[in-house]
């Protein structure tokens, strides 16, 4: 998927590039910078964990299905049998997950829960989701000599306040030179819609450094 990135960016036209992205988007923008550093001028890592590094400290009163427990990646990694749980039920499920992890959960509005779905529930759309969980020891392996070997181009680490918070800002400084860490306040997992305001200003405030 890196390698798609890149591609991408030559067809258009782009030598340097910078490269954001969330979740696992994040952890493919990860990829891009650390697999074509050449080519990337900055880097935004938002509200994910690495495959391969050490999490941090669990909260003790985390709820069982609070999503930092990783409860999820056990089940989505099985082969299988997260397909057949799932089939005709893919709204109600990954409404239920995605509400779980908002600041405000009316954040997420029915027409927001549609897009979400949208591919999901097309031919393939779950398991397309799942092989992502499926490859992270495999990720974990490709990435960790880049690891060994910190990026140096400017990252900014983005965590929400009521999801990953500052770790997203101690991980990425264990792999990288030049990283500046930001919370954004009033948000879960999904900042873009909690607090959009607030995350494009710190994108700006990055972006205008360079």
């Amino acid at each position: 998927m890196a390698g798609d990135v890149a591609q991408l960016a030559t067809h258009l036209g782009f030598e340097r590039f910078r490269v954001a992205g969330e979740d696992w988007g994040a952890a493919i923008a990860y990829s891009v910078a650390a697999f074509h550093r050449p080519r990337v001028q900055q880097l935004v890592f938002q509200e994910t964990l690495l495959p391969g590094l050490p999490a941090g400290e669990r909260d003790a009163c985390l709820a069982p299905d609070d999503g930092r427990t990783g409860w999820h990646f056990g089940l989505f990694s099985l082969p299988h049998l997260p397909e057949l749980l799932l089939a005709w039920r893919e709204r109600p499920c990954w409404t239920y997950v995605a509400r779980r992890q908002t600041w405000d959960p009316s954040a997420l509005t029915e027409q927001d829960i549609g897009e979400m779905v949208r591919s999901v529930e097309q031919p393939g759309g779950t398991r397309a989701i799942l092989e992502m969980y499926r490859a992270r020891e495999v990720d974990a392996e490709q990435n960790r000599p880049h690891y060994a070997d910190p990026i140096s181009c400017p990252v900014l680490a983005v965590g929400g306040q009521s999801y990953l918070g500052d770790k997203v800002f101690k991980q990425l400084e264990r792999v990288a030179f030049d990283v500046r860490g930001v919370v954004i306040t009033e948000s879960g997992h999904n900042i873009a819609l909690e607090n959009p305001a607030a995350l494009a200003q710190a994108y700006l405030d990055f972006f205008a450094d360079r």
